[in-house]
Formats: C-alpha cells, sequence, structure tokens
C-alpha cells in the first residue's frame, strides 16, 4: 500500500466523503467542505519539503502536537491554525495508520456539520 493509498482509504471510510483533486493534490470533502489533503513534494506543486497529510484538526491540537512531536507535526501554510501537517515519510516502514486514522477521524469532525 503506498502512502495515498493508506491516507484515501482513511478519508474514504468516513460516511459521505469525497476526493477532488485541488491545487493538484488529492483532498478529501464532506458535503463539499475539505478536511484533508495529501501533500507529496513530487508533485512539485507546493513548497511541502516532506509527504504529508494536511488536515483540520480541533483547536488546541496543532499547539498540542507539535510541541509533543515536532519532526512528525507542523502547522501547513493552509487552512489556518486550525489545520495540522503529519509527515508520513519519518519512517521506511511507513506511518503509524491507527494515527493517520485518528488524524483523519478529528478532521472529518471539524468540517462535518451535526444534521
Amino acid at each position: 500500500m503506498t502512502l495515498l493509498d493508506g491516507v484515501r482509504a482513511a478519508c474514504l471510510a468516513l460516511p459521505e466523503v469525497t476526493e477532488a483533486p485541488t491545487h493538484g493534490a488529492p483532498t478529501w470533502f464532506v458535503r463539499r467542505r475539505s478536511f484533508a489533503k495529501f501533500v507529496d513534494p513530487a508533485d512539485h506543486r507546493f513548497d511541502e519539503p516532506h509527504v504529508a497529510l494536511w488536515a483540520a484538526a480541533p483547536p488546541g491540537a496543532r499547539q498540542e502536537l507539535v510541541a509533543a512531536d515536532p519532526e512528525q507535526f507542523f502547522g501547513p501554510p493552509f487552512g489556518g491554525r486550525d489545520w495540522i501537517a503529519m509527515r508520513l515519510d519519518l519512517r521506511a516502514e511507513g506511518p503509524a495508520w491507527d494515527e493517520v486514522r485518528e488524524v483523519v477521524a478529528d478532521a472529518y469532525r471539524q468540517v462535518a456539520r451535526r444534521r
């Protein structure tokens, strides 16, 4: 499984999620509102040196995650202060997929409106 395949599976497992490219990068939406983006420096569309997941985050989560693990988490140049970026290319064996799914689920909950 590629990094993109893993992120895609985590996002598309959630209700009402669609995928479409924005600015050339795979982006996931719930009811036309984006909550996650896959960024790969090989695409040359972003000034991002790492393969990363950019995702909406609960208030304060960005500061907490960056403080706890600044090598893996950072503030992306997208989405404002309530978005987090998670490096996916730190380990040769890939990221901790449970953690990726948790970041994706938190992002989804921030954007999906309650019905």
